[in-house]
């Protein structure tokens, strides 16, 4: 029998789909994923996103192509601090290398062939000088040379060819206003691109699935914060700590969400961005803003919150004493110090089934997609928590809770415990979400 799981797949995919459609994807490939046999694919990926909407910036690397350069030609290079010394005699090699990479990925993108996934893709690729740069200088008595960093970005150029439908391409490369040309970290090009374009993403490829532990397991989301712990720490090393630095910097600087996924897996691209679980490592801002677990000295921060909604009987009223012994069922949007929205999970084993329930947002924040942030944490705790169906009661807001996934329900399909202690006065209606 034929497969269906192509369909299921295609009809789920379509609500990342539309949010996805005109936002800023900054994608930053190094060398070594150019090289690989599963490059061919991502270039295939790439042509779907470009079709769909998504403004893409394609920033690469060259290192191992800089490298065979000046190997050829019998030229001896260092690194310190991870990044090339570029003397003045290898700048020729160096951008020799980056051109003819940049040339490969634009005949890559122009492919056409029918019977092929870029059949019809017709896409235009640019690029130019909208990365400005100065040396590194001198570090540890050591005289980089021509290796620069990010100065300045166009931001303005870069905007007008996303606008025409161009995928921006931008080399490990910048100019000075002296006419020099400087060897950058692709890295940092990508992670100051996407900040200064406040890009809705950056994703970053590596050869493993993503990020993993010590013990080879995929870490699947961290915090900015608990980024730079790990790094600060030195529990994250070579390659994979430029990485996540890099992704560290554009969240703390805007960009909403920073992944790190694989390059070898097939559609590893894909599944990160149209998929509900992802396939690599997710890295989200939390500078000004973190969605967590509730702590005790949050009571008075979510009294304050709820108790507005609570005398406009829209939420069901809660002692501080309530509070304080069903904290730990909470999560909590925090902003500089402030609750800005909660809501809170009650497990129902027998059943299998979870209550959303106390969920609240600030007024203020409430256009901003804190809401949705707050239930997608309250989802994970459930799914973690091994609930298969989420339920809420509103009297309010059923809309908001339709266009998420919930469907009707009825007050008799309640668990046993909340359908004997259900309010008939409130007549709250009963909405379930299957995870």
């Amino acid at each position: 029998m034929k497969s269906n799981d192509w369909l299921h797949g295609f009809r789920h995919s379509s609500p990342y789909i539309n949010t996805h459609r005109g936002r800023t994807v900054v994608l930053t490939i190094g060398g070594d994923a150019i090289a690989h046999d599963n490059f061919i694919n991502i270039i295939h990926d790439i042509a779907l996103l470009s079709s769909l909407g998504v403004r893409l910036v394609v920033v690469f690397g060259a290192r191992p192509q800089i490298q065979e350069r000046l190997d050829e030609a019998g030229v001896e290079s260092s690194f310190h601090r991870d990044l090339r010394v570029t003397r003045e005699q290898h700048l020729p090699l160096v951008l020799q290398a980056i051109g003819g990479l940049r040339a490969y990925l634009e005949s890559r993108l122009s492919m056409g062939l029918v019977n092929s996934p870029m059949h019809n893709a017709r896409i235009r690729v640019s690029g130019g000088n909208f990365v400005a740069a100065r040396p590194v200088g001198v570090l540890d008595g050591i005289d980089f040379g021509y290796t620069g960093r990010v100065r300045r970005v166009d931001v303005a150029g870069i905007e007008k060819l996303l606008e025409l439908g161009h995928i921006v391409l931008l080399p490990p490369q910048g100019y000075s206003p002296t006419g020099d040309a400087f060897n950058l970290s692709y890295e940092d090009v990508g992670s100051q691109v996407a900040a200064a374009l406040q890009a809705e993403k950056l994703i970053m490829f590596i050869d493993d699935q993503g990020l993993l532990e010590s013990d080879g397991s995929l870490i699947r989301e961290l915090s900015a914060r608990q980024a730079n712990e790990r790094l600060a720490a030195g529990a994250v090393t070579g390659h994979d700590a430029a990485l996540l630095k890099a992704a560290c910097d554009a969240c703390v600087k805007g960009v909403r969400r920073s992944h790190i996924i694989s390059y070898v897996n097939d559609g590893a691209l894909l599944e990160e961005l149209f998929t509900r679980d992802g396939s690599g490592t997710l890295v989200s801002g939390d500078h000004y803003e973190q969605i967590r677990q509730a702590r005790v000295e949050d009571i008075g921060g979510v009294l304050e919150l709820i108790q507005p909604l609570e005398e406009q009987g829209i939420l069901v009223r809660r002692s501080r004493e309530m509070l304080e012994t069903e904290i730990d069922r909470f999560v909590v949007a925090e902003r500089d110090g402030t609750i800005v929205g909660c809501a809170a999970l009650y497990h129902y084993p027998d059943e299998g089934a979870g209550e959303l329930s106390c969920f609240a947002v600030d007024p203020n924040y409430r256009r901003s997609g804190r809401g949705d942030d707050i239930l997608a944490m309250v989802e994970k705790l459930a799914r973690g928590q091994g609930i298969q169906q989420l339920f809420v009661l509103t009297t309010q807001t059923e809309h908001w809770f339709r266009e998420r996934g919930f469907q009707p329900s009825t007050v008799q399909a309640l668990p046993g415990p909340k359908l004997a202690s259900y309010n008939t006065q409130r007549n709250s209606k009963v909405f379930v979400k299957t995870l």
